[in-house]
Order: C-alpha cells, then structure tokens, then sequence
C-alpha cells in the first residue's frame, strides 16, 4: 500500500503551526479539566460496587495499547495499513482507557500504596515517572497523529520517534502501577 493512503484531505490544509498550538492548548486544557476531575472533588461518597473493577480494566486498557503500539512498531515500514491500523488501535484503548480512569477517579477517589519497605521508592519513581510522562506524551501522540494523517511523513517520523518509546513507557507502566496496588493492599 503506497504511503500517505491514510490521509484526511482537510488536514492538509492545516498549518503546521496553527495545528500544534491548538493541539498545545487542547492538550493543556485537557490536562486541567483531567486534574480538576481527578483531584478537585470533596469527600467520596460510597462507589457502586462496579467501580472496583476499573482498576483492572485500566490495566487491561494500557496492556492492549502497549500491544498495539509494539506491533504497529514492526509493521511501520513494510506495511503501512497495518501501521496505521494498529496505531489506530492503540489510540482506542487508551482513549478507553482515560474514560475508565477518569470514571474511576472521579467516583472513587486515590487509591493509597500500602508497600512499606525497599519497594515504595522503586513504586513511586514508577508512579511519578508514569503521571509526569502522561502529561507529555498527549500532545506528542496528537501530533504524531495529524502530522501522519495530513501526509507530512517526514515530520510524523521525526516525532514518532519520541512519542513511541514515551506512550509505551506509560502504557507499561499504568500496568504496573495496578500491579503493584494489587499486590500491596
């Protein structure tokens, strides 16, 4: 399949410039009202009994888009369709993913690390690392996907290179912030 048959045609009417500020401030903005959802209501009430699953599902979420980027990772130069089929993927269940913890958050509130020990620093350097790089990695993954989308190839490689290794490590580490709650109730 010959490159760029992915494109949307309005998008490349799209400057460069004019795309990443809105992507910036779109990122930004989502950031906020994500803080605000998270961290920014009162005392919890009593969650519905289905909210404990979120966590689970959450890691499932960040597990198949890890999955996901690291095939459209080995498909990226021999099989454009299937690259951007798995990219495609990978952005859906992270998007699934934000709802779920956005949901869960909201309705139940910070989950605590009960871990005492050697293992609470290695847990908050991983949680920490996983938030801070979460932040950064939206805007990286929007750009990464309107340069490819408006057909500026040379452009969406050069931030792909950054914005794969970054998605991948929080949709790994997402997975192993739940792994480690679970394990230390």
């Amino acid at each position: 399949m010959a490159q760029g048959s992915m494109q949307i045609a309005a998008l490349k009417g799209v400057r460069p410039r004019v795309a990443l500020a809105g992507i910036l401030a779109g990122s930004v903005a989502a950031l906020l009202l994500l803080t605000v959802i998270v961290y920014g209501h009162g005392q919890n009430v009593a969650a519905p009994a289905w909210v404990g699953w979120l966590p689970a599902l959450n890691a499932v979420l960040n597990a198949a888009s890890a999955c996901f980027l690291v095939r459209a990772y080995g498909f990226r130069h021999r099989n454009t369709r299937a690259h951007a089929e798995n990219m495609l993927r990978a952005l859906f269940a992270s998007a699934l993913f934000l709802v779920s913890y956005i949901t869960y958050h909201s309705l139940h509130g910070d989950s605590k690390f009960a871990g005492h020990g050697a293992v609470r620093p290695v847990y908050f350097f991983i949680l920490i690392t996983h938030i801070s790089l979460s932040a950064v990695v939206l805007p990286l993954i929007f750009s990464s996907f309107y340069f490819a989308l408006s057909g500026r190839i040379r452009q969406h490689r050069a931030v792909a290179r950054v914005t794969f290794p970054v998605w991948l490590y929080v949709s790994v580490t997402g997975v192993l912030v739940f792994l480690f709650l679970r394990a230390y109730r």
